[in-house]
């Protein structure tokens, strides 16, 4: 039996500039709550294959980012060399999810069927829209916009790596 593996690192935010002269690192959150980065004592920088722990000195919100001040970076060159890399958890210190919703990155690769049985294709790609997701899924021939709604997706098995759905009427014409 093959045994689930799910991601060990969970990316909650990308460094995208400076702000400032004093080590202060501007980031695009990449999770539904910016406010959980207040929570943050330390986090993992890096990018897929190499991560360093940073810990976090102070948070401040601006518009549609944070600015995170590490204790290691004391100056503007210091974040310059961040630029571009992740802001990562890991799983374990993860916000807690509630029932019924997943982790964008357990839901890519998962393969949709109907409730028939029909494969739709795999789901590689996840538009957050504000009223409610859209998963991008992929077959050979043709990609098809499924909106995330409980009316539409009837089960999510992330063991099997498989979801079903009820597509909404015309979806497919």
């Amino acid at each position: 039996m093959e045994v689930l593996k799910l991601i060990q690192y969970l990316k909650v935010g990308q460094i995208v500039n400076t702000h400032g002269v004093k080590g202060e690192a501007k980031v695009i959150p990449l999770t539904d709550d910016p406010r959980r980065f207040d929570e943050f004592k330390n986090v993992l920088v890096g990018n897929e294959k190499d991560k360093k722990t940073l810990n976090v000195e102070n948070v401040k919100y601006l518009k549609n980012a944070v600015i995170v001040k590490f204790k290691e970076s004391s100056n503007m060159e210091d974040v310059e060399k961040l630029k571009g890399l992740f802001i990562y958890v890991d799983r374990e210190n993860a916000v807690k999810l509630p029932k019924d919703t997943f982790f964008i990155c357990d839901l890519i690769g998962l393969e949709v069927f109907e409730t028939d049985g029909s494969c739709l294709g795999i789901i590689k790609d996840i538009i957050s829209t504000g009223s409610n997701d859209v998963y991008i899924v992929k077959s050979d021939d043709k990609e098809i916009l499924i909106p995330a709604l409980k009316s539409v997706v009837k089960e999510v098995s992330i063991i099997d790596k498989k979801m079903v759905v009820t597509l909404p009427e015309g979806l497919l014409d």
